[in-house]
């Protein structure tokens, strides 16, 4: 028995038995460092890339765990998954049930865009692991479906993106009725100053994990760009898939619209093509994830928020058709590829507009990334050369309260720190005389120039013809 197998890190037979079932034999970093404290009952705040078994690194010893406890009551929920999008909550409730197989736990996911009423039922008779969106766990929790007070263990999975969506208040909420007294774990591919402010409160004593530099990229991912002028990228797309033996490829772009126009542009090529974002339902979405797993579709064009979730083990190429306008999930978007040790490529479709976004990008990176032009899509547009520049710190919002006081007549002004005030009525006097002397010196050579005219042989013939 080597010290890095499964067996080794303290792992059950039941466990250990689903995950020779699935062909895992060596544990990775992530699963090395955050299984044996989980197991131990420890809060944890853990980083690493996508596709590095993250998401086996918390389920397996929370079903450990669970394993050994009591027995749930009706409609209440012993641990609770969070994640941020429909199809990274089914991913999850996935390998709990994969490797859960072989013990007596009940899970379930829910999610928005689906019925309400047959998840209500689901939870009817109590379910020990809950993967919810947040959104959804609180309207189930409106309706009196699901109580939280045998709650052992809370997971926030992806907890970045759920910020980036704007869940943070959801998140508040579900906090403020989970028993104090629980297992906190906090999972992401990128640790955002928010996500460390929100640690504060929510981990006591965590371990703290990163098996890979923050917001960095897979060493097995081959990273670079195509200069390409803007109209003319789906062209290039089309001349890539054909001339490059490309086989399957996960194509990301920025908007819905801009999805669906460029699946139409595909296949008008001759090239099977499907969109995923959020106007489709959730039906739509799991089929046409299901077709491009089984290789019915080649060419999966996808928005960000749609894209969390996907999990190919074979994916070979990633395509950023339109950069990010956020530098991080560049990061979250290649991860795609590369997934279990495997070779990637991440290419990016470039043109002069996005350089600023390039220059994001390389700056989070650390380095520039390599150029390329495809003979017969020479850019009348150069993209501009970049240069690594040193990341801004963002200033920090003014908070609520303090700016209204600041704008009512005798609130606080604003403040320089310790630093004495400054007495600068002077200045002030200064300045404004300076504007009294100017505006006195307009007036003067607009009156001059009235009376130049007034005084003109046309203007004095004017006045006696009328």
């Amino acid at each position: 028995m080597t010290p890095s197998s499964f067996a080794a890190i303290g792992l059950s037979s039941p466990l250990l038995l689903a995950i020779e079932e699935k062909g895992y034999t060596t544990p990775t970093p992530i699963q090395l460092k955050a299984i044996p404290a989980v197991l131990a009952g420890k809060d944890m705040m853990a980083a690493a890339q996508t596709g590095t078994g993250k998401t086996a690194a918390f389920t397996l010893p929370l079903l450990q765990r669970l394993a050994e406890g009591p027995t749930v009551k009706n409609n209440h929920i012993r641990a609770l998954i969070l994640a941020p999008t429909r199809e990274l909550a089914v991913q999850v409730a996935k390998n709990v049930t994969d490797y859960g197989k072989h013990l007596s736990l009940k899970s379930t996911v829910v999610y928005g865009g689906a019925k309400i009423n047959p998840q209500m039922m689901k939870l009817r008779g109590g379910i020990d692991v809950l993967v919810a969106t947040p959104g959804r766990l609180l309207d189930l929790f409106g309706k009196n479906a699901v109580k939280f007070a045998q709650v052992e263990t809370l997971i926030l999975d992806e907890a970045d993106r759920m910020l980036d969506l704007g869940f943070s208040e959801d998140i508040r909420k579900i906090l403020a009725q989970l028993p104090r007294k629980r297992q906190n774990l906090l999972f992401s591919a990128t640790f955002s100053d928010d996500i460390r402010k929100l640690t504060t409160n929510l981990l006591k004593n965590p371990v703290q994990i990163e098996v890979s530099p923050r917001n960095s990229a897979a060493n097995n991912v081959k990273q670079y760009i195509y200069e390409v002028d803007k109209s003319k990228k789906s062209a290039l797309l089309s001349h890539l898939i054909r001339n490059k033996d490309l086989g399957q490829v996960l194509v990301f772009v920025r908007t819905k619209n801009g999805a669906d126009r460029l699946v139409s542009e595909l296949k008008r090529d001759k090239i099977s093509a499907a969109a995923i974002h959020g106007d489709r339902s959730q039906n739509q979405r799991t089929r046409t994830l299901a077709d491009f797993k089984d290789y019915k579709i080649q060419i999966l064009v996808a928005t960000d928020v749609a894209a969390r979730g996907i999990d190919i083990n074979e994916l070979p190429q990633v395509i950023n058709f339109d950069l990010p306008k956020v530098a991080e999930d560049y990061i979250h978007r290649i991860g795609r590829t590369g997934r279990a040790g495997a070779q990637g490529e991440g290419i990016s479709l470039v043109s002069a507009d996005e350089v600023k976004l390039l220059s994001g990008i390389e700056t989070l990176l650390g380095q520039l990334l390599t150029r390329e032009i495809e003979t017969g899509f020479v850019p009348a547009h150069n993209v501009p050369l970049t240069k690594l520049t040193k990341a801004r710190a963002k200033k920090p919002k003014k908070p609520k309260k303090y700016r209204q006081e600041a704008s009512k007549p005798g609130g606080d002004q604003k403040s320089s720190g310790n630093k004495p005030q400054r007495n600068d009525k002077p200045a002030r006097a200064g300045k404004q005389q300076k504007i009294s002397r100017a505006r006195g010196k307009q007036n003067r050579n607009r009156n001059e120039a009235v009376a130049k005219k007034r005084s003109s042989p046309k203007a004095s013939r004017n006045s006696r013809n009328n």
